[in-house]
């Protein structure tokens, strides 16, 4: 029987919903969500399995004006991930519409294969869709244009099958059962970085990188990690350790069941909080989040 297996990068603005998408066709959450803006900073990989097709998703970051070296590193990456697919989908949200940045990144599209998405339907009334699918789809040669809402599913199985449809033959890449290729210290770190996101508001999330440190597998099958909260100013510190540490340990409980969940196994978590002016500017901390 003939195997398929393609990438297929998920593309679009800030906040568009790319990385609940992600999650919702993988069937597990692999990137981490908030109502935020830009807060996926760098490529996620979710592997699923369709038939005899293995599709390759790719979850990239927001693509914005950067300002900050890390800025410009998560849309590098973000457009690497688009280079490198065999089928690009813009992800538009349908409540926003054609924006100037949903404009200049289907600009940037012009030869490639793509299909445009519109996004969170269920926020916009019906009889809207369909002009704003024929307006944006005189921006870019969309082979197809779908219809969904990732958050509740609406039109994602329709995609799902289209996609497995749409991808080259060939060999599969991963074994069946891998979700993805992400490594479980970054997971970890990212799901810290979530809470952070979730908890705090303002600047402090976009403030603020996660690393872990340390990752000890313990005897009785549990695993304890250290991870280092970098934050640039003083005053992010002193609101993510919270009065009496209330808020970091608050960060970590709910860090460390989320991990327990999707990890399958006890998780005991440290965190430590520490300044460190412009380290959205060094070479080691990009690294060490998964940009180069």
């Amino acid at each position: 029987m003939t195997t398929r297996c393609g990438y297929a990068a998920i593309l679009g603005a800030p906040n568009a919903g790319k990385s609940t998408l992600l999650n919702r066709l993988v069937g597990a959450k692999l990137s981490i969500v908030s109502p935020k803006a830009q807060t996926t900073r760098f490529r996620v990989l979710g592997i699923v399995l369709r038939g005899e097709t293995q599709i390759l998703l790719v979850d990239t970051p927001g693509i914005f004006r950067p300002r900050r070296r890390l800025d410009r590193a998560m849309v590098a990456a973000a457009w690497a991930g688009a280079e490198d697919a065999d089928l690009d989908l813009l992800l538009v949200d349908a409540r926003a519409g054609a924006t100037e940045e949903v404009r200049e990144i289907a600009s940037r599209l012009a030869g490639r294969r793509a299909w445009l998405v519109l996004n969170k339907i269920d926020l916009v009334a019906r009889p809207g869709l369909l002009p704003l699918a024929e307006a944006l789809g005189g921006l870019a040669a969309f082979e197809a244009t779908y219809m969904i809402s990732a958050a509740t599913g609406d039109g994602v199985a329709g995609l799902l099958d289209a996609l497995a449809a749409a991808m080259p033959e060939g060999p599969h890449l991963y074994p069946g059962d891998d979700l993805t290729d992400l490594p479980d210290r970054l997971l970890a770190a990212e799901i810290v970085r979530e809470q952070i996101f979730l908890q705090t508001h303002e600047e402090v999330p976009y403030a603020a990188t996660v690393e872990t440190e340390s990752w000890q597998e313990r005897p009785d099958g549990a695993v304890r990690i250290e991870a280092t909260v970098y934050v640039a100013r003083p005053g992010h510190k002193a609101i993510l350790i919270g009065e009496g540490g209330r808020r970091i340990r608050d960060i970590g409980a709910r860090a460390r069941q989320e991990l327990a969940g999707l990890l399958d196994r006890p998780v005991h978590l440290f965190l430590n909080v520490k300044e460190r002016p412009g380290w959205d500017e060094e070479t080691a901390r990009l690294r060490a989040i998964g940009l180069e």
